[in-house]
């Protein structure tokens, strides 16, 4: 009974506009993360001064048309090639 009036109050929300969810901050900062890793830091690294997940940064560099480092997290030797 719940679940059903809660379901309707967000579909009401949804309809006037005043139900817009979580925003996608990690999407918002893709470009910082696509530049940090060219400067040679890690995945971790720019995953913690961005406070975003280390999944988003990979997410960010695949969409940059960057591919994966190796598997040492060796950014510098990786865009070398």
């Amino acid at each position: 009974m719940m679940l059903e009036r809660q379901r309707e109050g967000i579909a009401k929300a949804k309809a006037e506009n005043r139900y817009p969810g979580r925003r996608p901050s990690a999407r918002l900062k893709a470009d910082e993360a696509v530049k940090l890793f060219k400067q040679g830091r890690t995945v971790t690294d720019i995953a913690d001064v961005l406070s975003i997940g280390r999944g988003s940064v990979y997410r960010a560099l695949e969409a940059a048309g960057v591919s994966e480092p190796s598997a040492k997290g060796d950014a510098v030797a990786f865009l070398s090639t």
